[in-house]
């Protein structure tokens, strides 16, 4: 018989991982698996060490006798489990930038805002370790929450990923070169005001994507793109994602769908000193008026004019305090297991008797382990 040309270990299951929960009504449930500790449901009790050093694909079953499917969470689940201070890029959307802005391995990306870090992590998975993402944020809270959660996705903060909070358009001219940056990505209210500083960072042919919520954000973001005379004609679209119910001779659509979220905009840089093409449209019929004009693009533009929606006051330390909580709780208690395994071993040592400490480090008090429901 012949051997398989590749062959590696199996991952199991350990310490300090999240592990995504399915039960039968197809509710998941998220949290962290550490040893002698219980998850609790409304159904009754999950010991977690009936899940640790085992394969993902298994089926565990509570007190009650309710049975759960047990995998890692895939990326999606982790964004929409993770602490959120601010509304995250879907992923739905964040597959279209990293594809159709041709985010690739080695890439150098600076992006800005970086909200909750979901984008951050997408952008991270692409360009690899060779690549780099550089990350500006206006809101120190936001900055840290982003950190806490990247950190726990990675099991570490990446090596090759930074933030930096501040402006961008201030910023990004002391931090790079021009024509040394690959991708620029845009998650912010106002994309049109930093384009001055963005164009001068991109290198001939690099991409531009902006993360936009309004009709008005895109016109005026295309319209600035245009007008500077450096990028080629942009492209605008948004992503709506339906799902289907399939079962046996039953096959229709979803009754509900993740409809829109946001439009993206993208372009390329123009070398220096080319113009680009002018796309030929048809006339119109009549010049708009100018105070038409003036009222789509001299309001304002906030989060509360848009709608977004962010984390304030005591959502937001709450939230600051959660991210990243599962790395941290990991190293407290690996401490712990080192410091109760060294008490351990002295006093066998002196007493030439076996030790008496637990080998875990840990107590088995009963507690709740962190619950996302979806």
């Amino acid at each position: 018989m012949t051997q398989p040309l590749h062959t590696r270990p199996v991952r199991v299951l350990d310490r300090g991982e999240k592990v995504q929960l399915t039960d039968p009504k197809g509710r998941m449930h998220t949290f962290v698996l550490a040893p002698g500790e219980h998850f609790h449901t409304n159904k009754g009790l999950i010991s977690h060490d009936d899940i640790i050093g085992r394969t993902e694909g298994i089926i565990v079953s509570n007190s009650g006798g309710v049975e759960f499917q047990v995998f890692r969470p895939r990326y999606e689940d982790f964004v929409l489990s993770m602490p959120r201070g601010a509304a995250v890029v879907y992923p739905k959307d964040s597959g279209l930038i990293v594809t159709l802005g041709d985010i690739f391995p080695g890439a150098v990306v600076v992006e800005a805002g970086v909200g909750s870090g979901a984008l951050s992590m997408a952008l991270l998975r692409a360009v690899g370790p060779n690549g780099s993402v550089h990350s500006f944020e206006l809101r120190e809270e936001f900055a840290t929450i982003a950190a806490g959660n990247i950190a726990d996705f990675f099991d570490g903060e990446p090596e090759n990923w930074s933030v930096t909070v501040g402006d961008l358009s201030d910023i990004l001219p002391q931090t790079f070169a021009a024509d040394s940056v690959d991708r620029v990505v845009l998650d912010m209210l106002t994309p049109w005001n930093t384009l001055d500083a963005v164009s001068e960072a991109l290198t001939p042919g690099g991409i531009v994507i902006a993360y936009v919520a309004t009709v008005p954000q895109l016109s005026r973001f295309v319209e600035a793109l245009r007008a500077s005379g450096k990028f080629a004609e942009p492209e605008s679209m948004e992503a709506m994602v339906r799902g289907w119910h399939a079962d046996g001779l039953a096959v229709r659509p979803d009754h509900r769908m993740i409809a829109h979220t946001g439009f993206l905009i993208m372009a390329r840089r123009m070398a220096a000193g080319v113009a680009p093409l002018e796309k030929k449209r048809r006339p119109q019929g009549a010049t708009a008026a100018a105070e038409d004009v003036a009222a789509w693009t001299e309001p304002e533009v906030t989060e509360a004019a848009i709608g977004t929606r962010t984390a304030h006051g005591k959502k937001l330390r709450r939230v600051v305090r959660e991210a990243g909580k599962r790395l941290r709780t990991d190293d407290a208690a690996t401490s712990a297991a080192g410091a109760s395994a060294t008490d351990a071993a002295a006093g066998a040592t002196e007493s030439d008797g076996p030790a008496a400490a637990d080998s875990t480090g840990h107590t088995t008090t009963e507690t709740t382990g962190p619950k996302e429901d979806r």
